[in-house]
């Protein structure tokens, strides 16, 4: 635990403003971006701080994959059922703002605007999916 981390402080409830999403996992907590790129934004964040997806290992395997199924369990509930309209990814330092592990869920990925569409970009040199 980081006290200067937002998503640690938010993992831990300590964030009255940010209202956490139903989440079937308890090492990971869902909640909507607040500068979303699409109609629906959410970033999927484990509770245990973890650095950034350069930080990675094989052993995270696992906690990645999780991330991705709470993230289209959000969506569905959401009423968004378009799974191949689906943004989901990291920003590759020092591309990211804050480094704690954090995945973007975006959709309809179609509806993206332009700076959305640069900044969220498939497999760029700052965005990885």
């Amino acid at each position: 635990y980081d006290g200067k981390c937002v998503f640690c402080r938010i993992a831990r409830r300590e964030e009255p403003g940010t209202a956490l999403l139903p989440c079937e996992y308890e090492d990971l907590v869902c909640f909507r971006d607040i500068r979303p790129g699409a109609p629906h934004h959410y970033l999927v964040v484990p509770v245990e701080h973890m650095g950034n997806c350069k930080t990675l290992k094989t052993e995270h395997i696992p906690v990645v994959k999780r991330m991705m199924e709470v993230g289209k369990a959000v969506l569905q509930r959401n009423n968004f059922s378009d799974l191949n309209d689906v943004r989901m990814g990291f920003h590759w330092p020092p591309f990211c703002s804050i480094s704690h592990l954090h995945l973007h869920v975006l959709a309809p990925a179609s509806q993206l605007g332009f700076l959305s569409r640069l900044i969220y970009r498939i497999n760029s040199y700052w965005f990885i999916t």
